[in-house]
C-alpha cells in the first residue's frame, strides 16, 4: 500500500535587491497591520458576545482597502494579507480548543517578520522563484537541492532580528519513507550536566552553546544598553549585533539537536522519554538559563515529528514517575535521593549511575505502558489547580 507523501519545508537564505527588500518590507508592514486590525475587530466582537470568522474579516479587508487611510494596502499582493487572516483564524481555533492562549497583537519590533504566498502569488520555474509584485527572481542560496520534480505549494519569506532573509518552500518530499523496522528500544533521560543519558549507558555531553558565547553576548548587550532609547540608527545597529549573537547560538543549538534526533530515530524503533513540563521548570530562575539553553522542548518536538516521518514510536512516561529513586535491577524504591547523589548502591548490591539508572527505568515503564495501551499518561495537578512539576536532578548553573 502506497504511503502518503510528507509535506516538508525547505528553508534557504537569499539576498534581495534593494527594490525587493523595499517591497517585502512594505508587505511585512501591511501583513502586520491587517492582522492587528482583524484581531482588534474580533476582540471587540468577543466583548459584545459575538463571533467573527475568517469570511467576515475578509470582507472587512475589502472595505479597509477602499478607505483613504488604508489605501496603501492595495500596493502589495493581496495573498499575504489573506493568509494573515487565515493564520488569525487558526490562532482562534486553537484558543477555543484550549490548545493555546488568546492571540496577541504583533509588534513592529518583533524578532521575526514574515509573509506567506500561495501558488497563485509566486512563480517557480527552472529553479527560479519570483514573487508577486517583484520583477526579478530571488537570489536564493541553494544550500541543498529540492526533491526531484518538487512543486512548492506555499512560499514563506521572512527576515529575522539579525537582518537575515530566508525563504521557506513547502513541498512534498518523496524521500521521506518509513525506515525498516528494528527491535531496538532506548530510554532517554535529559539533564544539564549531560544533555542526554541513554539506557544503553551512553552519555551525550551538553555543549552549552549559550555559555560559550556569553561574554560576546554581554558585550553586545552592554553596548545596546548605552544607546539612547528610540528609533535611532545607532541603537538599531547595536540591536542587530545582539541579534546576530543570538542567531549564532540558536543555529548551533538547532544543528546539534537535529543530529541527535536523527541518530536516535534512525537507530531505534521505540524511544521513551519523560513528559516534562519545561514551561514550569524554567520558572526556577536559578536554572532557567541553563534549561533554556538545553532546549528540551525543542528536542522532543524534533524527535516526535521525525519519528512520525520514519515510522518510529515515541512514548512519553508520566513526569512524576520516580525514575531516579527506583532500582532498575530489583525494583526497590529509595526513600530519599538528594540531587547531589550521582552514584548510589542498592540493597541488592547493584551500583547505579543516577542518570543511567533513570534512563533504564524510563525505558522499562515506557515499554510496559505501550504494551498495556496506556501511551502517554495524563497530566496531574496539585490541590488548588496549580501544575505540579517533577524534581529533576539538576545542578545550579555556575
Amino acid at each position: 500500500m502506497a504511503t502518503a507523501q510528507v509535506k516538508r519545508a525547505f528553508r534557504y537564505r537569499f539576498h534581495p535587491t534593494d527594490e525587493q527588500a523595499a517591497e517585502l518590507s512594505r508587505t511585512f508592514g501591511c501583513v502586520r497591520k491587517v492582522y492587528n486590525l482583524a484581531l482588534a475587530a474580533r476582540t471587540e466582537a468577543w466583548a459584545r458576545q459575538e463571533r467573527v470568522n475568517y469570511n467576515a474579516t475578509s470582507a472587512m479587508l475589502t472595505a479597509w482597502k477602499k478607505t483613504e487611510e488604508l489605501a496603501f494596502l492595495n500596493e502589495v499582493s493581496s495573498v499575504p494579507l489573506q493568509q494573515a487572516l487565515r493564520h488569525l483564524q487558526t490562532a482562534f481555533t486553537h484558543f477555543f480548543g484550549k490548545r493555546a492562549r488568546y492571540p496577541r497583537f504583533t509588534s513592529k519590533k518583533r524578532s521575526r517578520r514574515s509573509a506567506e504566498y500561495t501558488a497563485r502569488a509566486f512563480r517557480f520555474r527552472d529553479g527560479k522563484l519570483t514573487l508577486a509584485k517583484t520583477a526579478q527572481p530571488l537570489a536564493i542560496v541553494w544550500s541543498r537541492p529540492l526533491p526531484a520534480g518538487a512543486k512548492p505549494s506555499t512560499v514563506t519569506v521572512s527576515q529575522d532580528a539579525a537582518g537575515r532573509w530566508f525563504v521557506s518552500l513547502l513541498c512534498e518530499d518523496p524521500c521521506v519513507q518509513p525506515l525498516p523496522a528494528t527491535d531496538t528500544c532506548v530510554g532517554v533521560d535529559v539533564g544539564l550536566d549531560h544533555l542526554l543519558t541513554l539506557s544503553t549507558g551512553e552519555k551525550v555531553a551538553n555543549p552549552r552553546h549559550e555559555r560559550r558565547d556569553r561574554a560576546r553576548l554581554a558585550r553586545a548587550q552592554r553596548n545596546l544598553a548605552r544607546k539612547a532609547r528610540g528609533d535611532g540608527a545607532n541603537r538599531a545597529k547595536a540591536r542587530r549585533k545582539v541579534a546576530k549573537v543570538y542567531a549564532r547560538i540558536v543555529d548551533r543549538r538547532r544543528d546539534h539537536l537535529h543530529q541527535l534526533t536523527t541518530r536516535l530515530v534512525r537507530d531505534n524503533q521505540t524511544i521513551v522519554i519523560e513528559d516534562l513540563a519545561v514551561r514550569n521548570l524554567v520558572k526556577n530562575h536559578t536554572l532557567a538559563r541553563a534549561i533554556s539553553d538545553a532546549a528540551w522542548a525543542e528536542f522532543r518536538r524534533m524527535l516526535e515529528y521525525k519519528a512520525a516521518w520514519y515510522g518510529r514510536d515515541v512514548i512519553a512516561v508520566d513526569r512524576f514517575f520516580p525514575s531516579s529513586k527506583l532500582c532498575s535491577a530489583c525494583g526497590t524504591m529509595q526513600n530519599t535521593m538528594p540531587l547531589s547523589v550521582r552514584e548510589w548502591v542498592c540493597g541488592c548490591g547493584a551500583v547505579h549511575d543516577r542518570d543511567v539508572n533513570a534512563a533504564k527505568n524510563i525505558l522499562a515503564v515506557g515499554l510496559t505502558a505501550s504494551v498495556c495501551g496506556a501511551g502517554v499518561r495524563p497530566q496531574r495537578s496539585t490541590p488548588g489547580g496549580r501544575s505540579a512539576t517533577k524534581q529533576k536532578p539538576l545542578r545550579r548553573e555556575p
